[in-house]
């Protein structure tokens, strides 16, 4: 086989790497249950039909095309994409198990997703996504839109990693307010606005007078609008301040100070009001979230969501929803770039037993058959060696003990090679301390 050629946009994690992605997956997974969202897995593709109708990601959806042709199989297998979210295939799901659901239904969901971009630091073409969602039946209560953050922020703020800032808004604020100044295409300005950060406010101006029709006039309330930005609900009055009424305002601005006040309640700081939040998707109706890595601002969010109405809806059938994503592959591979988490060791492995000689090897493997099932990470050196060489060999996997069977009835023993303390020990018996049990994961 040749040298194979990398593909971008693929992460492949090292070991080491891979140990701390499984142990954010854990504390992601055991915060979303500690607030009773329960687990599920959708397949990975969607009807293209679905999938092309969600917004602008829709362009980057990937195909799945079958190599050969065949005319026995099963149909349809040329009209499917694989999904670019979570929150699509979970909407589909919902429709087609609605009966069988206790609503409001909670459910969090971990799987790859695909999106065909361009690679580039912290962006790929395949990555992980962990989301948490609420749907009801026909109406959802505001205050899941405010539990949205609490939960984010608790998940977050288990892991060894910078702090985290959300940015909230609502759209019923920009829609109420773009038809409070008389524009009659809120979406086209909600795209426009949404590319702010990206283009600057001198040609999103420009835009929204190419696609949403706007004036100079209206065109300049709107990223008066956008520079609107508060830690608590004084936003509110600043929203007031610019003299624009509609009721879908109003509403907006009302569940927005719901949403900001719960959190100061519950997480000082960790939610801030930014008007400019408008979410390029176009299935949101309510809050949006963002969520910026404090020191990696630079690289967008990390984390976004926010409520839909009208996603999941079937005739007379329809199931509001709120949700939420972490961005789990974007945020680790920022913090890998920046060299911004450790493992205290590249190995799962405790404890290697030695082996004294090849004929002897069984009575290695019965000392570390019962470690194993004490629960402590043992595994059998590969060579007869000299104890050196085995013990430079467990030097260089990062593993902290070596384990020596006693022979001729002599008792075992074990030695801690950081800083050469050997003990007598049964493996019956003997513990590590909790530190060295288990890999441990900091910040770098």
């Amino acid at each position: 086989m040749s040298k194979p050629t990398p593909i971008s946009g693929f992460p492949e994690w090292t070991p080491a790497q891979r140990m701390i992605e499984q142990f954010v997956l854990d504390r992601i997974r055991a915060t979303f249950e500690l607030y009773g969202f329960a687990p599920l897995e959708t397949r990975s593709v969607e009807p293209l039909d679905q999938l092309l109708r969600k917004g602008e990601t829709s362009k980057e959806v990937y195909l799945l095309r079958r190599l050969q042709a065949d005319a026995e199989g099963p149909a349809g297998d040329d009209a499917l994409g694989l999904h670019f979210d979570l929150t699509v295939p979970f909407a589909r799901y919902v429709l087609e198990n609605a009966g069988k659901l206790q609503f409001p239904f909670r459910r969090y969901q971990i799987q790859k997703v695909w999106r065909g971009e361009r690679p580039q630091e912290g962006r790929y073409r395949e990555f992980l996504q962990a989301d948490i969602d609420i749907v009801d039946r026909d109406t959802l209560p505001a205050h899941f839109e405010a539990e949205m953050p609490l939960v984010i922020g608790d998940a977050l703020r288990s892991l060894p990693i910078p702090p985290v800032r959300i940015q909230v808004n609502n759209r019923k604020i920009c829609e109420g307010f773009y038809r409070g100044i008389g524009l009659t295409d809120p979406e086209a300005a909600l795209r426009a606005v949404d590319k702010l950060d990206k283009i600057g406010p001198a040609r999103v101006a420009e835009l929204l007078a190419e696609t949403a029709g706007a004036s100079e006039a209206q065109a300049k309330a709107c990223l008066s609008l956008a520079e609107i930005s508060a830690p608590d609900a004084s936003f509110a009055d600043a929203v007031r301040a610019l003299g624009v009424s509609h009721p879908l305002l109003d509403e907006g601005v009302d569940e927005l100070v719901a949403v900001v006040e719960t959190a100061a309640a519950h997480s000082p700081g960790l939610c801030v009001a930014d008007l400019r939040i408008a979410r390029g998707l176009d299935y949101y109706t309510g809050t949006v979230y963002e969520t910026s890595l404090v020191g990696y601002e630079r690289f967008g969010s990390i984390c976004s969501g926010g409520r839909y109405d009208n996603l999941a809806s079937s005739g007379a059938a329809r199931f509001p929803g709120v949700g939420i994503s972490i961005g789990v592959t974007r945020l680790l591979g920022l913090l890998f770039g920046a060299d911004a988490l450790s493992v205290s060791r590249s190995v799962p492995t405790c404890v290697l037993v030695a082996v004294t000689a090849e004929e002897q090897r069984a009575a290695s493997n019965t000392v570390a058959d019962a470690l194993r099932g004490r629960g402590v990470p043992t595994e059998v050196s590969p060579s007869a060696a000299k104890f050196g060489k085995q013990i430079r060999y467990a030097e260089r996997r990062g593993i902290p003990y070596v384990w020596f069977p006693g022979a001729d009835g002599a008792a075992d023993e074990v030695k801690d090679i950081r800083s050469g303390e050997q003990v007598v020990a049964a493996a019956g018996e003997w513990t590590p301390p909790r530190a060295d049990l288990r890999p441990l994961i900091g910040e770098g």
